[in-house]
């Protein structure tokens, strides 16, 4: 999109919208902690009232623990759009949530307060995980609107979801994760068949 088409919906009082989609693959052991992390979010979340608000800051928790384990990332991909229309926005953003729920072992589990984060230690770790944001921004957020699938611009882009976060710019949100469940594994090849738009870092 032009900067004078920006320019020109500005004038008119247009809202800026980002819809954007991060796919982060992992490998390693020690990426295993951020499944609990992940469940957890997603637990809590269906659990809220305010689901978009205990998500936002589920997000930053899950954005952070992916910074942490930038030597564990493997490859990334991200896709998405600038639009002026709430509703284009939110038609956009539900057809990205539908493909990625569709996707290879993206179907979480019920976590409750009982669950032990020790219980992890005794199930064998995935050989990959895959991390799926999907997101709805107000405003430019020119570290989004780039092609992630780069070390130093992944950092910036999830860096950019955690401000989004913190000043209340977040309009929807969505996290997804391949293996969802404890106990269940993602071989490279199911990778390949099933994430194909992920590139090496």
């Amino acid at each position: 999109m032009s900067s004078l088409s920006d320019r020109l919906k500005r004038i008119t009082g247009q809202q800026r919208f980002v819809v954007a989609r991060l796919m982060v693959q992992l490998t390693g052991a020690q990426t295993n902690p951020l499944l609990g992390t992940l469940n957890r979010v997603s637990g809590q979340a269906i659990e809220a009232e305010n689901a978009l608000e205990q998500l936002s800051e589920g997000l930053v928790d899950i954005c952070q623990h992916l910074l942490q384990l930038q030597p564990y990332w493997q490859a990334a991909a991200n896709e998405g759009d600038v639009v002026w229309d709430e509703g284009e926005a939110s038609d956009y953003f539900n057809e990205l949530f539908t493909d990625s729920a569709q996707r290879y072992l993206c179907q979480p589990q019920q976590v409750t307060d009982e669950d032990s984060d020790d219980d992890t230690l005794f199930l064998t770790p995935s050989e990959n995980l895959v991390v799926i944001i999907t997101l709805v921004g107000q405003g430019d957020i020119p570290d989004l609107e780039t092609d992630l699938a780069e070390i130093d611009a992944l950092n910036r882009g999830l860096k950019a979801v955690i401000s989004l976060a913190y000043q209340d710019k977040l309009e929807a949100i969505q996290v997804h994760f391949s293996p969802a469940r404890f106990g269940e594994s993602l071989s490279a090849d199911q990778v390949l068949e099933n994430f194909p738009e992920l590139i090496p870092l």
